[in-house]
């Protein structure tokens, strides 16, 4: 019987996953489900272009996995029986459960109010397509001179106020920070960012503390105020709330804490990866909700289950970062170069040659995608591994975890 692999959600990570598995592991052996709730791929690092105005090209799911053995099920997950072993899915037929053998749970996260009053009615956010189309089509309403406020000074907000800012110039964009601007950079990358934003015209508004959202304004920690006629909210992402509603063993934002191999730490049919994951990288520090995290740990948790189902070599790939790559509107940059467990170093690229460089990236990441079974060396057959049957489908004699070796891929 065909070993059943189950993907939730068709992300970066989950995508790229479900592509590597197929080039790994025979069709005849495994039978590789992609479940996603929209039918085209969201490359959810260019929202904020989005936001501004920008047409992206569309990525049709259906085109991307064509002849790779994935079949794409569009369809909206509403549980996970981790115990029972299936998945509870909403179609547009009405509801199904699918079964699995090994599951890859992938359904990454959302915007996170934090619980800050009146965001949830007042505030934009751009963590997905619906929220970046709202903001798209509210900024085009905006008369000149009226103001834009970004909360966030991470990477999402910085993007966000560039982009507008530059998009439309007629706008008095504003930006409010809870720490310095830029405080996470090298001297050289803040110096960058503060003659970005001056030449933009965007005002920081630094170690502001927004305390609530009203509709024409947000307040501050301190009892002060900045007036904004738009509310873009960039402080952070929220998991899918379904992992927490599960079994698995999760954290207490709900992420599924696994092992170097993406592996769940109390049921050993699933994996996790991408934002809904907590998994760890050098010097055991928590990898954070990134692009950057979840396409390595994609990578190792198809190697692994592929290395589990053949009897092959598990990877023992440390996953660790070497630059943050910051898009300041489309013809600035900042690529900071970073320690292996993220920590800023001297050296940062900027102006022109960082946009490039950036954008490079996006495309690689979207290539990546798009080729899902392109680029990996093929894995031996299933049925040629030392195996056992478990239930139904091909389960490799290392499922419990004792295989070990050099990288594999």
């Amino acid at each position: 019987m065909q070993h059943r692999i189950v993907v939730l959600g068709a992300g970066y990570a989950g995508a790229i996953a479900a592509g590597r598995l197929a080039r790994r592991l025979r069709p005849e052996d495994v039978a590789i489900t992609l479940v996603n709730a929209e039918p085209d791929f969201v490359e959810r690092v260019r929202m904020h272009q989005l936001a501004a105005g920008q047409d992206l090209r569309p990525r049709p799911l259906g085109a991307m996995f064509a002849g790779t053995g994935v079949e794409l099920r569009l369809a909206k997950v509403t549980g996970v029986d981790a115990d029972g072993r299936t998945v509870a899915v909403e179609t547009a037929n009405g509801a199904e459960e699918l079964a699995y053998d090994t599951l890859v749970y992938a359904l990454g996260s959302g915007w996170n109010d934090q619980g800050v009053p009146g965001t949830a009615e007042h505030a934009h956010e751009i963590a997905g397509r619906a929220g970046a189309l709202r903001l798209r089509e509210r900024l085009a309403r905006l008369d000149a001179g009226q103001t834009v406020v970004v909360v966030g000074g991470g990477l999402t907000g910085v993007e966000a106020a560039t982009e507008i800012a530059e998009a439309r110039p007629d706008l008095d964009v504003a930006l409010a920070a809870r720490d310095g601007l830029g405080d996470w950079l090298s001297p050289k990358g803040r110096g960058h960012l503060r003659k970005v934003f001056g030449r933009l015209g965007i005002t920081a508004h630094e170690h502001a503390t927004v305390t609530a959202v009203e509709a024409d304004r947000v307040v501050t920690a301190d009892g002060g105020s900045i007036p904004a006629a738009v509310t873009v909210w960039t402080t952070g992402f929220a998991v899918h709330p379904i992992a927490r509603a599960t079994t698995l063993e999760v954290t207490d934002t709900g992420r599924i804490v696994v092992d170097g191999t993406m592996r769940s730490v109390s049921h050993p049919d699933v994996y996790a990866i991408g934002d809904a994951a907590m998994a760890t990288g050098s010097g055991d520090k928590p990898l954070r909700m990134s692009c950057a995290s979840g396409v390595p740990a994609a990578w190792q948790a198809a190697d692994a289950i592929a290395a589990r189902l053949t009897g092959g070599k598990l990877p023992n790939v440390p996953l660790r970062y070497f630059n943050q790559c910051v898009s300041l509107g489309r013809g600035e940059g900042l690529i900071q170069y970073v320690t292996a467990d993220d920590r800023a170093v001297r050296a940062a690229l900027t102006g022109r040659l960082a946009a490039f460089y950036k954008e490079l990236v996006c495309k690689g990441a979207a290539w990546g995608v798009a080729n899902p079974t392109l680029g990996v060396r093929p894995t031996v057959p299933a049925h040629e591994a030392p195996t056992r049957p478990r239930g139904r489908g091909v389960v490799a004699a290392s499922t419990d975890g004792r295989t070990s070796g050099s990288t594999a891929g």
